[in-house]
């Protein structure tokens, strides 16, 4: 088993079928000079291949997020613009069809676009939810956030969020979820926040144990420790106001054990100004 991996004091190990359980949470125009904060982390099979961040596309617009080395797919994709998508999967078990698209092409077709509205304008009319198993996305650049429902048959649907603290895990926003709930109390963020406080929030709330009460999936924590599942990956993004290419902190691992690393050099040799040295 990889270091760091197995299960932790208190965590309850899993029984049964576990079904991926990712979490998304956005602050979307809520930090002056910092438009768009994404904190992510990425639950998966501990066996499965994958690299936690990369260039994804050499662009223009350079693309960089992590990649899942069976699909080549990502689920969390971010461009040089300050566009970041990412998704979440609608638990399927054994309903998945295998022979339907990869779901990581997703939040890679979006990242293709220099503002959030043409990548969702684009999606819709390219992209059909029946070629895919189901799933769900956050899309936000400086200027607007959308959540993408991409489950059933019929067509996408996506719908514009007001600025404010998003919360997206395996189920659709809005849909009751004792996780989300128990997000929003754990980031506990004041009226006016800077940079700094919001992801020192994001970190905690990616490194929490906790399963909710009233959450019966034994792997619905933030930071998940199964034997053979778990939180693979973490990322902090940061999006500047102006033209310079977001901050990227990425932990190869779970994010209570990991430390977070600067990816910001996957951009490239252009000028990048940084709000912060670190995170």
């Amino acid at each position: 088993m990889p270091p760091g991996h197995g299960p932790r004091p208190g965590v309850p190990e899993a029984v049964g079928r576990v079904t991926c359980v990712c979490l998304l949470v956005v602050a979307s125009r809520v930090v002056a000079g910092e438009p768009l904060i994404v904190g992510a982390n990425r639950d998966e099979l501990l066996e499965r291949p994958s690299t936690a961040v990369t260039v994804l596309g050499e662009g223009p617009p350079r693309v960089v997020g992590g990649r899942d080395e069976l699909s080549a797919g990502t689920w969390l994709a971010v461009n040089e613009h300050g566009v970041c998508a990412g998704l979440t999967n609608q638990p399927l078990g054994d309903a998945k069809d295998l022979s339907k698209r990869s779901r990581g092409e997703l939040p890679l077709a979006l990242a293709r676009h220099s503002t959030a509205a043409d990548a969702i304008a684009a999606l819709l009319a390219a992209f059909h939810p029946a070629d895919y198993n189901g799933s769900w996305l956050l899309v936000g650049d400086r200027t607007s956030l959308f959540f993408v429902d991409f489950t059933g048959s019929g067509d996408g649907l996506a719908v514009e969020l007001p600025p404010g603290f998003h919360v997206l895990e395996n189920r659709a926003l809005g849909e009751t979820s004792p996780k989300v709930d128990l997000v929003r109390e754990t980031l506990d963020i004041g009226a006016e926040p800077g940079g700094d406080e919001v992801v020192d929030a994001f970190r905690r709330t990616l490194a929490d144990h906790r399963n909710p009460e009233g959450d019966e999936r034994p792997n619905a924590a933030n930071c998940v420790h199964l034997e053979r599942f778990g939180t693979r990956s973490s990322c902090i993004v940061r999006v500047p106001s102006g033209t310079a290419a977001p901050g990227l902190w990425v932990a190869d691992g779970p994010p209570c054990i990991t430390a977070y690393e600067d990816a910001a050099g996957l951009w490239g040799p252009r000028p990048t100004q940084s709000l912060t040295s670190g995170l």
